[in-house]
């Protein structure tokens, strides 16, 4: 076999290769509870990496609606991600949740307690002590050297070379837990199984 023929026969593999990572990466969907905070900052990844079939939608509803339009849509998206905070939800609402898509393989929560900022915060540092949503901003604050705006559309730009850093301390931080309780493990969060995953599809397009 030629050199000509070994090339073709890569870059072929390499196309192939693409067009199927293209595919699964078409039927993802993230379902969250804000409607610009989580948005905003997962639209910061989709757009910097041209992740064109990612659909985001930000529907300023509560765990119920969020579940409900997931398990609406899941055969429709091989994967869909449900993404909300504890802190803006009672516990009952909150858990059953969890319940309602639990025999859905392709529906996954990425939630946070108590606030999606405590994501931020760990690109910074680690935090093991449960703190309100308020002090969250108040931290953020110092470690962006400016006012965290919370509907910022640049949030994702300011933190994204820390973004290892965040995921490392979230992983540490969920593993601390002897169990896996969303509702009473604060602080704790799974936004970082959604990056992990948004980062499998960066080289993609």
């Amino acid at each position: 076999m030629g050199t000509d023929d070994l090339f073709k026969k890569a870059r072929v593999k390499r196309e192939t290769r693409k067009s199927l990572n293209k595919k699964i990466l078409d039927n993802i969907l993230i379902l969250c509870e804000g409607e610009k905070t989580e948005p905003n900052y997962f639209n910061g990844i989709k757009c910097k990496y041209r992740m064109s079939n990612v659909e985001i939608k930000g529907l300023g509803a509560n765990t119920d609606t969020i579940t409900k339009i997931a398990i609406k849509e899941h055969r429709n998206f091989s994967q869909i991600w449900c993404v909300f905070d504890r802190d803006s939800f009672d516990a009952h609402n909150f858990n059953r949740a969890f319940q309602m898509i639990k025999k859905y393989k392709n529906i996954h929560i990425a939630y946070s307690n108590e606030a999606f900022e405590l994501w931020y915060l760990l690109h910074f540092n680690y935090y093991n002590t449960g703190i309100t949503r308020e002090a969250y901003c108040k931290k953020l604050n110092k470690l962006l050297g400016k006012k965290y705006k919370k509907n910022s559309t640049e949030i994702y730009s300011l933190i994204c070379d820390k973004e290892n850093v965040a995921i490392k301390n979230a992983k540490r931080l969920f593993e601390s837990y002897p169990n896996e309780n969303p509702e009473k493990n604060n602080p704790s969060t799974t936004v970082y199984k959604l990056v992990e995953e948004l980062n499998k599809y960066k080289d993609t397009f």
